[in-house]
């Protein structure tokens, strides 16, 4: 098994996009706009990515998807990793993100529940908060937050 990560660039957005479908995600207001996104090749396949949508001093981690058959091989660790690590090193105070059935993963990673409306109030610029207010599904999902550096 080889595992290689990689910064998605503009040509691999496809990619991103046909990745999260085949994970069952929403890639309604996934944009490379304002995001930087990672794929996870397993033996030279795509098979995972995640996304960072970047405010002022915080990001919204989204769109995390490993396919079904590569799951277990922890691309979804590494994934988070190189999120975490580099919300950090972009000067981040927190990381946030949305998830109603994923808690017990971002809590290894240091993720506590926040409401929903802080998320939105550190965030209000980034797609995938706007299309939450939009579309009135913001406030009915579960909100994570990590502190970094503290």
């Amino acid at each position: 098994m080889h595992v290689k990560l990689r910064q998605a660039a503009p040509e691999d957005f496809g990619t991103v996009l046909d990745l999260l479908s085949a994970c069952g995600l929403h890639t309604s207001s996934v944009t490379p706009q304002g995001s930087t996104y990672w794929i996870a090749d397993l033996d030279g396949r795509p098979s995972g990515c995640i996304g960072l949508e970047h405010g002022e001093q915080a990001s919204l981690l989204r769109s995390m998807g490993v396919l079904p058959a590569a799951r277990r091989q922890g691309l979804g660790r590494a994934l988070a990793l190189s999120a975490l690590t580099y919300a950090s090193l972009r000067g981040d105070a927190a990381l946030y993100l949305f998830s109603s059935d994923a808690g017990a993963f971002w809590q290894q990673f240091g993720f506590v529940p926040v409401d929903a409306a802080e998320v939105a109030a550190a965030l209000p610029g980034t797609p995938q908060v706007q299309s939450g207010e939009c579309k009135g599904w913001i406030h009915q999902e579960q909100a994570w937050k990590r502190v970094i550096g503290a």
